[in-house]
């Protein structure tokens, strides 16, 4: 399997210099081109002249080829960025680009297969269904089979890909200075991640690993759908799968003709996110439109949505992992300190570096964004200002959050497309809530500890208070959600797994060696205000009926 390496990769190219000159006209005389056209004309009010620039935009990267296709399929998830009327040109280029002679493609298959294509399938049309930046897929009917798609890779995309990551280090490296970013580590960090992440991608054997591995996460999962791989007919260039019937998930219009539910489909994509970073700890990196498919039917609160497209998958570190769902903990309590620590733990500063000016900075960053209402909080907006403290305060981003930085922001990019009120921390309080609150992995009960007690052993009942609140007022939930956290906290307290949890509760009541009861009738106090039968109830029949609030 090929791999990416920077500086083999630079040697390779400066021994070629007539692939080196000549690609590196193109892409100078093509980037300022664009560059030159959107300063004149980016703040035109004319609509078709906006229409212009987005299609000026779209055939720029595609002439370029799949590097600058992949940057611009990271742009069209993101609504808060790209002008809208540019938008609609950035998603063509998912599955919407020019295809690649049919001819080649037979080629490609007869040459990973071993036969031809006439032997092994008994219907494989002239035109795949879709052409995307590394490859085109095809409806297809295998011989005795259902129908699948077989996605075949575009020819010398090796060279290709390796030739344009050097330019585009370069030029990255070259131009990083004059660019109004502040991003905390090197532009070129972030290109060798991009690059080690592509030449995975063009390994179908890997993707079909991938989505393998995958499917079994999510196999208890009836709301998340996964295709089949069919390794029979797969090799290292072509890839073929069950075929999904679905709608894209891109535009909230196509969804309601199709009767599919926006906000059940979006709840659906985030939890499902939220879970391959916080529980999996292996996530899907690029789940822009034309990776996710909306199909019919409803689990509870939650639509169906399928994946496909496994080339970019990424895994994070179970120590990361934990932090990052600490992190959140701390958030929901404003837990400002232990947020900064989780900031150390995480790489993002040293771990010498004095946190007394800068807890105070991410309380004013972060505390004004939440306000009240969980639901302000926008992941785009706080990055944004993470960028102002960064000048200030020794932050950094470490290399290895790029993916998992930019998969977030993708999934929040799209599910703002199709609600631009839409907040993702509104999805993931009450999910990081449920998971402390039901104590269902050893980590997880260790991190309720952290939350429920604190460092002199001391119960602390407003937090409590704040993850039964989150869970409670959850609005894509139902008003009996508590019940479900109530057994299973129920059973986590009386069970073998919850000694630590009785432990820790029996300290309180015998502090300072003597007896200490204030603690418990609070809670007990707050658990009978919680779960009375009338508020629960209430709540029900309100989400039945909202106007009989």
């Amino acid at each position: 399997m090929s791999t990416y390496d920077p500086g083999r990769d630079l040697r390779w190219l400066l021994l070629r210099p007539w692939l080196l000159i000549g690609r590196l006209v193109v892409v100078l005389s093509s980037l300022l081109s664009l560059a030159l056209v959107l300063l004149f004309q980016a703040n035109n009010p004319d609509p078709k002249v906006q229409q212009r620039l987005g299609q000026k935009i779209f055939t720029t990267l595609t002439g370029l080829g799949p590097c600058f296709i992949k940057v611009g399929q990271a742009l069209s998830t993101r609504p808060d960025l790209v002008r809208r009327d540019w938008l609609d040109q950035l998603t063509q280029l998912q599955d919407n680009l020019p295809a690649f002679p049919h001819a080649i493609a037979l080629q490609t298959v007869e040459a990973d297969l071993g036969a031809p294509v006439t032997q092994l399938f008994e219907e494989f049309p002239d035109y795949p269904v879709a052409a995307a930046s590394l490859g085109q897929v095809y409806k297809a009917k295998p011989v005795g089979g259902p129908w699948v798609a077989v996605k075949v890779q575009r020819p010398q995309l090796e060279q290709q890909l390796r030739r344009d990551l050097v330019l585009i280090r370069l030029l990255g490296v070259l131009a990083a200075p004059l660019l109004p970013l502040n991003l905390g580590f090197g532009l070129g960090e972030i290109i060798d991640e991009f690059g080690r992440s592509l030449f995975e991608e063009i390994d179908y054997r890997k993707e079909a690993d991938n989505a393998e591995r995958f499917a079994r996460l999510f196999e208890g999962n009836a709301a998340v759908i996964v295709p089949r791989v069919d390794r029979s007919l797969s090799g290292q260039r072509v890839l073929t799968t069950s075929w999904i019937n679905g709608t894209k998930l891109q535009q909230r219009q196509e969804l309601e003709a199709q009767r599919l539910d926006p906000a059940s489909l979006i709840r659906t994509g985030v939890i499902s996110g939220l879970q391959q970073l916080l529980e999996f700890g292996y996530f899907h990196a690029d789940p822009h439109p034309g990776n996710l498919f909306a199909l019919p039917g409803k689990t509870g609160a939650l639509g169906h949505v399928a994946y496909v497209d496994f080339g970019m998958m990424d895994s994070i570190s179970n120590s990361d992992r934990l932090t990052l769902t600490g992190a959140v903990v701390h958030l929901i309590n404003r837990d400002f300190e232990g947020l900064a620590r989780d900031f150390v733990d995480l790489g993002f500063l040293n771990a010498k570096t004095d946190l007394t000016p800068i807890i105070p900075a991410l309380e004013e960053v972060l505390g004004g964004a939440l306000g009240e209402n969980v639901g302000s909080f926008n992941f785009k907006a706080i990055t944004d200002r993470f960028s102002e403290l960064m000048y200030a305060y020794p932050f950094r981003v470490p290399a290895r959050f790029a993916l998992i930085i930019r998969a977030v922001v993708s999934q929040e990019g799209l599910a703002m497309r199709l609600d631009p009120s839409f907040r993702i921390i509104n999805v993931a309080y009450p999910y990081v809530a449920r998971r402390l609150l039901a104590g269902d992995t050893a980590e997880m009960r260790e991190k309720l500890l952290e939350v429920l007690f604190d460092r002199d052993g001391r119960l602390q009942l407003e937090r409590l208070e704040n993850l039964l609140a989150v869970v409670e007022n959850d609005t894509g939930g139902s008003g009996s959600d508590l019940i479900p956290v109530a057994g299973a906290g129920l059973k986590l307290l009386l069970g073998e797994e919850g000694r630590s949890l009785r432990n820790r509760l029996l300290l309180t009541l015998v502090r300072d060696n003597r007896l200490n009861t204030e603690d418990i009738k609070g809670l007990m106090r707050l658990l009978g205000r919680t779960f009375a039968p009338q508020r629960i109830a209430g709540r029900f029949l309100t989400r039945l009926n909202p106007l009989a609030a």
